[in-house]
């Protein structure tokens, strides 16, 4: 045990003194902060260049309708015979000048034309088209010739607000979201997607480059091949756990601070909710009303858990496979199988958020090489305590046995070079005493 802990020092030590993981671990909160915050300040603080529309209204009926705004100016100009020639004439003026022609009843064929010398704003566009929509209903609503048909219409298409509302006898009510949840459940699979996959290559790699270089020969002669094995596993576990605390402990400070820089902190409380009740808000609000809801300190100890399984899983496979090569091009043959049914893994999660209790969600939670990723998606839909600790406890208990399987391979794998093994060799060296 004490030789385990000497390589697990080690091999911590050193990785986490390399320049790129320092990089890593410092600059990522920030860029994940940067892709969730500046689109929303981008949107904030977004202002709108003027723009000025000549209006050609050929039918002289639909040309009052548009009405001038904080920036669009609509200029009306008399149609001419030489319609065309009346076109050149103001589209020469500017590189960015617009020019709206009514030429026939609203509903037909090229009835409404923009032209402009470069590309025509897309709020221009939208402002135009939803006022001559508008005309266009209103229209053909008065031929119908029916008293009060547009507030009879209006009062048909009212849209219906729903509000979902979760009960708990210990919390209370809180507001939740089905779709919202299904969003957070996504990104936790594609995190533990990425970490999964990123870490234990780099068990692989580490084993490789060590065999390469026949450093493990000398190792050996120190310390059992397990021993080797399971320190730099433990190793790298310790350091995805350590980047990953940093990066939550950054993510959370940076949240708030931005939050509160943009306003976005200030969310009014479900408190007073009670089943039946409708609760209105704003829908700006909605999304951080769900998440205030969310028990995020128990996802984030199961996120752990499932991380540590499931690494443990394909950590110990991958330092079979790295033991197993002698060249990285040798060992795609046995990764390949390894990454899809990884990349299954994340498509049976994408599909169980529209179904989180269902058969596929269902199995593929205590399936343990495809738990970890699928019970991530299932984790904010508060699925039973009982589901949770037997695919925990069928995790853990499939990743001793490959642990178990993958030490055998192991240690008769990081001695053989010049031969390119195959299956049914792995095989061969799990019976070898």
């Amino acid at each position: 045990m004490n030789k385990i802990w000497i390589i697990i020092q080690r091999e911590y030590s050193v990785r986490i003194k390399k320049r790129s993981f320092i990089l890593l671990t410092i600059l990522m909160p920030f860029l994940i902060a940067a892709v969730v915050f500046v689109p929303a300040w981008l949107a904030m603080s977004e202002e709108k260049k003027s723009c000025q529309v000549s209006v050609i209204d050929v039918t002289g009926r639909y040309g009052t309708v548009l009405e001038n705004t904080d920036c669009i100016t609509f200029a009306t100009v008399a149609p001419t015979d030489t319609l065309d020639q009346q076109l050149e004439s103001l589209l020469s003026l500017s590189d960015n000048a617009v020019v709206l022609t009514l030429r026939d009843s609203l509903g037909k064929a090229g009835a409404v034309t923009l032209y402009s010398p470069s590309e025509v704003p897309g709020y221009v566009e939208k402002y135009i088209n939803e006022k001559l929509s508008k005309r266009l209903r209103n229209d053909r609503l008065s031929a119908y010739q029916i008293e009060d048909i547009e507030k009879l219409v209006d009062d048909v298409n009212a849209d219906l607000a729903i509000t979902t509302i979760k009960w708990d006898k210990e919390k209370g009510a809180t507001v939740s979201s089905a779709e919202i949840a299904g969003v957070v459940g996504l990104l936790l699979s594609l995190l533990i997607y990425m970490f999964i996959l990123s870490y234990g290559s780099m068990v692989m790699q580490g084993v490789m480059e060590e065999k390469t270089n026949r450093i493990v020969e000398i190792m050996v002669s120190s310390v059992k091949s397990y021993q080797l094995m399971f320190g730099k596993i433990i190793a790298v576990a310790l350091v995805g756990l350590t980047q990953f605390f940093i990066w939550a402990l950054m993510l959370v400070s940076l949240f708030s601070i931005l939050g509160v820089s943009l306003g976005l902190s200030e969310v009014p409380a479900a408190d007073g909710l009670t089943p039946g009740m409708t609760a209105e808000m704003p829908e700006s609000n909605l999304f951080l009303q769900v998440l205030q809801g969310m028990n995020f300190t128990e996802m984030g100890l199961l996120f752990v858990c499932y991380f540590v399984g499931g690494y443990l899983l394909y950590a110990s496979i991958f330092a079979a496979i790295g033991a197993s090569v002698n060249e990285q091009q040798d060992s795609q043959q046995f990764m390949m199988p390894i990454v899809l049914l990884f990349i299954f893994a994340l498509y049976a999660g994408m599909f169980s958020r529209e179904n989180p209790d269902g058969p596929l969600a269902l199995w593929c939670s205590f399936i343990p090489f495809t738990s970890p990723v699928v019970m991530m998606v299932r984790l904010p839909f508060s699925i039973p305590w009982w589901q949770t600790a037997l695919s925990l406890v069928l995790l853990y208990g499939t990743s001793a046995a490959i642990i178990w399987l993958s030490s055998r391979i192991y240690r008769v794998g990081i001695l053989m070079y010049g031969k390119k093994p195959t299956l049914k060799d792995m095989m061969k060296w799990v019976r070898y005493k």
